[in-house]
């Protein structure tokens, strides 16, 4: 039976119709990340954070762990408290949890863990850390193969691999304003070797702005020798440029206010490199 000839017009248009589709795609996906990316250079902030169809949940124990343990969840506002919930619950389904030396990986580590990512990466539109796959927890301090040394953690991203001693990493936050926080820290190098490997908005406006600031410090001979003089970041931060952008990012959680009061224009380009505008801060 011979087909009609429209109907064999028709058929002969779908491979086009598809080819097109395919193509005006891949242009429009160009063409919005161009957008995105010189919004961004002039903004120093993405085009937009949030774009969330269906919700992550959260279980009751996460959700209790939240509202009882992270201070800085309870700080934000309704929407932000929603975002946030959505972004610990899609961090805790994208990693690998292990416990270490027959520790036991409970819901208030794999929620408290998640949340210090989160909090970290709460002004970035990719939130995951996607050089992280894995999670390693161990009870305490344990041997690092890397340097045969004790370590309380460390980050490895040619495995994708974040290791914290559980023991430590709870004391981070037994103490609010110390300026010692072994998650943020951990996490903090994990943010500033992310913004070399990827590409995505967020990473460029964090590599951007940590140009900007190194550019400031190693034209300002009296801001450096400050730095050093008023010790409020500790000697270690000194060691590298990693162990620098670690204790920035920790000083700026743990006392914000004496951080600006301190070196304001330090801080507004902490600030500007994470993207943050929440609870004050």
């Amino acid at each position: 039976m011979l087909m009609p000839q429209f109907l064999k017009t028709s058929f002969g248009l779908i491979p086009n119709i598809v080819l097109f589709s395919i193509v005006g795609f891949f242009v429009s996906k160009r063409i919005f990340r161009y957008v995105e990316q010189s919004y961004a250079e002039v903004k120093k902030k993405p085009l937009f954070l949030n774009f969330i169809l269906i919700p992550s949940k959260l279980n009751r124990e996460q959700i209790r762990v939240l509202d009882t343990q992270f201070q800085f969840y309870k700080r934000l506002n309704s929407k932000e408290r929603d975002n946030f919930r959505h972004r610990v619950a899609k961090f805790i389904s994208d990693k690998n949890f292990y416990g270490r030396e027959d520790l036991e990986v409970t819901e208030e580590m794999r929620t408290l863990i998640s949340a210090t990512a989160v909090m970290l990466t709460f002004g970035f539109k990719d939130y995951s850390l996607p050089i992280i796959k894995t999670i390693l927890i161990y009870p305490s301090s344990f041997y690092s193969k890397a340097n045969e040394q004790l370590h309380k953690g460390e980050v490895n991203p040619m495995l994708g691999v974040i290791a914290f001693s559980w023991e430590d990493f709870k004391h981070g936050y037994d103490i609010e304003n110390d300026n010692l926080n072994l998650g943020i820290h951990e996490f903090g190098h994990a943010l500033h070797l992310n913004s070399y490997k990827k590409s995505d908005v967020s990473a460029l406006i964090f590599r951007d702005a940590f140009k900007d600031l190194k550019r400031f410090l190693k034209s300002n001979d009296s801001k450096r020798e400050e730095l050093i003089k008023t010790k409020y970041f500790r000697e270690y931060a000194y060691t590298n440029e990693f162990e620098f952008v670690a204790v920035l990012i920790e000083c700026f959680f743990e006392t914000p206010e004496e951080f600006k009061s301190t070196f304001p224009n330090i801080y507004d380009k902490v600030k500007e490199m994470l993207n943050f505008n929440f609870a004050d801060y």
